[in-house]
């Protein structure tokens, strides 16, 4: 949508579309009503004379309008919130109203009862936040992970300088890096998926005032543990004013900062092989990399990721700073914070499309990490004074280091001149010239 001011309905709408069920107005007001729709029926199932002779037939008709809700119902309670400029307020007249059309009058002001706004979206947004990860957000991320595990195993015998600080290391293998991203992300999304949404429900200030007061008989604390578990899937936070603290969101959106963390660094790792020519990339018939330079081919699809990463990020840091404070029992400020939700979840999905959309353009070129590492001998320094320790050779690291340190260009020819002049046993000599750039790459 060319009008969009956002670009997650814009330029990267079909990427974030999946989403929309679960995070945009319409996928709330939808989850609103089925909180509503399955309070009422909890209700029936309570020993209240008012309702014993609710009808099953209406019961399922209400359960229909949850499963085939639609714009045309979205639009009737936005019709509806012109007036009474409060959205779940609209919810529930749009129900009453529904229920007035199908003969069930009669049990209209149950719809709603006893509760406040905020038993509603404080059960809402969890319910969809839940089905947003696990429809759409873990399936990607699972995806994005097998195709980085299968380059793990497809190069895990393929030497590669490393690098630490910038400057030549020793050596690494490439699937080996990358199994580290593949282990940083099970450790991050495991620690996400263990945190558990909990749910608000308990009146204007958590203490279920306007239930107890018109059915003292009953136990409302355990009657909204049940409803909250079993109809609705969440863990209902015991005590609380009349929002939900929010802790756990909080946690959630950290954990899935993480993620985004490690993703940002892998994007960056990337990027780097990529400027250092360990990979090439697909061209893209039609596609231009530059305006001006017809050469180019950019690594746009992991900057593209690192900068969506990054907005996702800043919001999801904003969530969970700001969602767990508010003013004594209630302010408004975590209302307008909440509808922003699914931003962050987008911001990820684009990304975490982006990246593997640009893991499958790479082709690697190892004839350039041959290459590095032939042109870094000095890297199996570290492995000569190793085994010269062994040896009980006297100060093999200050030998090295004299050879080595600061030096431009330590060739394949000095390091076996140095080994010629050591006062060792020839077996050691022969185990020291064995080590090569590409095969000092450990375990």
């Amino acid at each position: 949508m060319l009008t969009a001011i956002s670009p997650i309905d814009g330029r990267y709408t079909e990427q974030t579309r999946a989403l929309s069920p679960y995070c945009s107005e319409f996928g709330l007001m939808r989850y609103r009503v089925w909180v509503e729709v399955a309070y009422l029926e909890a209700l029936c199932e309570l020993p209240l004379p008012q309702l014993a002779d609710f009808p099953k037939a209406g019961m399922d008709a209400l359960w229909q309008i949850v499963t085939t809700f639609s714009e045309l119902d979205a639009q009737r309670i936005k019709e509806i919130e012109r007036t009474t400029n409060h959205d779940v307020k609209a919810v529930e007249y749009y129900l009453k109203e529904r229920m007035e059309s199908i003969g069930l009058t009669k049990w209209r002001e149950f719809v709603h009862f006893g509760l406040t706004s905020q038993d509603v979206n404080n059960t809402a947004i969890p319910m969809l936040l839940r089905d947003a990860l696990e429809q759409v957000i873990w399936p990607v991320v699972a995806s994005l992970r097998t195709a980085l595990q299968q380059m793990a195993l497809k190069w895990q015998g393929v030497p590669m300088l490393a690098r630490t600080h910038g400057q030549p290391a020793s050596p690494t293998r490439l699937g080996k890096e990358i199994a580290v991203f593949v282990e940083r992300l099970d450790n991050c999304i495991e620690q996400a998926k263990q945190v558990r949404l909990k749910a608000k429900f308990g009146g204007a200030t958590g203490n279920f005032n306007a239930h107890c007061v018109a059915y003292p008989q009953i136990d409302w604390p355990s009657f909204a543990d049940r409803f909250v578990s079993e109809k609705l899937g969440l863990q209902r936070a015991r005590t609380t004013t009349q929002i939900a603290h929010y802790d756990d969101l909080a946690a959630l959106f950290h954990a899935l900062s993480r993620i985004n963390t490690v993703l940002i660094d892998l994007c960056r790792d990337f990027w780097m092989y990529i400027s250092m020519e360990y990979f090439r990339q697909k061209v893209v018939a039609g596609e231009v990399g530059s305006s001006a330079m017809p050469h180019k081919v950019n690594p746009i699809d992991f900057e593209n990721a690192e900068g969506n990463l990054g907005v996702a990020n800043a919001l999801y840091a904003h969530l969970a700073a700001k969602l767990p404070v508010s003013r004594l029992q209630r302010d408004l400020t975590d209302s307008t914070v909440l509808r922003n939700v699914g931003v962050p979840l987008a911001h990820s999905l684009i990304a975490f499309k982006a990246i593997r959309k640009g893991l499958d353009k790479l082709i690697l070129d190892q004839r350039r990490l041959h290459a590095d590492l032939e042109n870094n001998w000095i890297v199996v320094a570290e492995a000569i004074q190793t085994i010269l320790r062994r040896e009980g050779y006297a100060d093999p690291y200050e030998k090295l280091k004299a050879l080595t340190r600061g030096k431009q260009e330590v060739t394949q020819a000095d390091i076996q001149a140095f080994i010629e002049e050591l006062d060792v046993a020839d077996t050691v000599k022969e185990e020291l010239r064995s080590i090569t750039p590409w095969t000092y790459t450990g375990c």
